[in-house]
């Protein structure tokens, strides 16, 4: 009796799902080919799905909580000429910079995509012994003729997607030194205001590593997404049209990145709250030691403390940070064996040229840089929201206790 009369349920599914996308495999392929097609077609594809519910639910909780206290309690959506919200600020202040970004992004993806396609035409149709002349305005083109013209138009399409890319990363500069320095303004003009509390010594450090990162993520709010994640939809569509087989592979290993390095972020994201407060308990220590007045020698054993305190944060942040970064150059480089074992036997049956191949390993590589950018900026986008709160935080602390100071006067 054929296998898919006496195999499970799963198995069926798997194999009517294969004829589906024009592949048929049974009792006369490999073994390893029937694990590889369940995993590829099966079990990847229910994570993903399970992954992306679970994301859309907190996407859902968060917005409903956000509402509900809201209504609950009303809430001040400026403070010092700040937005309560990160993104609300960015997007109020550089809106327009943001849409010429939005536009220069998106004009770099039918570049890439030529990119990605010129290669597989060269092997394909020029060094093919099966090459079928080109007729160019009225010329038909030899061989040589040939792949010279297809070399130069993917010279060209490389030479625009470099240039446009500078151009993109010069107005990204340009957008996030202006905002960095609005934040500045702003932040040392609410802190003019209030010079009698005891946190003024703290301003050095706001304005310096605290407000840094947040003018660089600005300039990053639209065009890394809309860039890095075109980009990896541009090249997820060249891999389907390549064989919906190989694509479907190269989310094989999506689900475990979108699970675990996110969970690993969030621990990045408590100690870097613990770093923030305790180089503020630092400034504060080191600002009470400048007048020999109020120097106390236990306040020497307090500075080392916090030093002791810092570093081991500090390693505690190194260890995440590289073990995640490990995990993901791992998750990184299974999806190649993938294509190697799958990939190859589709050559071998002739069910895909060794040019298309060849495209989706090239297009591959390309595909994970954009995917690792895309969980740099959701990591840039947690820090740099503790950043923000941070220094909404000192401005309202400076405030209430310039008030205290007052009243006690």
């Amino acid at each position: 009796m054929p296998p898919e009369h006496t195999s499970p349920h799963y198995h069926s599914f798997a194999l009517e799902t294969a004829n589906w996308l024009g592949f048929r495999y049974g009792e006369t392929s490999p073994e390893w080919v029937h694990p590889a097609m369940h995993l590829v077609l099966l079990l990847a594809p229910a994570l993903l799905a399970v992954c992306a519910a679970t994301l859309l639910g907190r996407v859902l909780h968060l917005r409903l909580s956000h509402s509900t206290a809201s209504l609950v309690k009303p809430t001040n959506d400026h403070f010092a000429g700040l937005d309560c919200n990160l993104i609300a600020h960015i997007v109020r202040t550089t809106r327009r910079q943001q849409f010429f970004l939005l536009l220069l992004s998106l004009s770099l993806l039918p570049v890439l995509y030529l990119s990605l396609e010129l290669p597989k035409q060269i092997v394909n149709n020029v060094l093919s012994k099966s090459h079928t002349p080109l007729s160019l305005l009225g010329y038909d083109l030899t061989a040589t003729q040939h792949l010279a013209v297809l070399s130069g138009v993917f010279l060209l399409a490389i030479t625009l997607n470099g240039v446009g890319k500078y151009l993109l990363n010069v107005l990204k500069g340009r957008l996030a030194e202006r905002c960095l320095r609005r934040l500045r303004l702003l932040t040392y003009r609410h802190w003019r205001k209030h010079t009698w509390g005891t946190r003024k010594s703290e301003l050095p450090q706001v304005l310096g590593q605290e407000a840094e990162p947040i003018g660089g993520f600005s300039a990053d709010l639209v065009a890394l997404p809309v860039t890095q994640g075109g980009t990896l939809i541009t090249i997820l569509l060249f891999m389907f049209m390549q064989d919906p087989i190989l694509g479907a592979a190269a989310l094989t290993i999506l689900p475990l990145q979108l699970f675990l390095l996110p969970f690993l972020q969030r621990i990045v994201n408590r100690l870097s709250r613990e770093r923030i407060q305790e180089m503020r308990n630092l400034a504060r220590g080191l600002a009470g030691q400048l007048n020999p007045s109020q120097d106390r020698p236990g306040e020497v054993l307090a500075t080392a403390a916090s030093l002791r305190q810092l570093e081991h944060i500090r390693r505690r942040i190194h260890r995440v940070k590289f073990f995640t970064k490990a995990l993901n150059n791992f998750l990184t480089a299974l999806t190649p064996f993938l294509f190697y074992s799958l990939g190859g036997y589709f050559v071998l049956e002739e069910r895909i040229t060794l040019g298309a191949l060849i495209a989706v390993l090239a297009a591959h590589k390309d595909f994970s840089a954009p995917l690792k950018e895309l969980f740099r900026f959701y990591q840039q986008l947690e820090d740099t929201k503790i950043r923000y709160k941070e220094v909404l935080r000192f401005l309202m602390e400076q405030e209430e206790e310039d008030k205290k100071t007052s009243a006690n006067g």
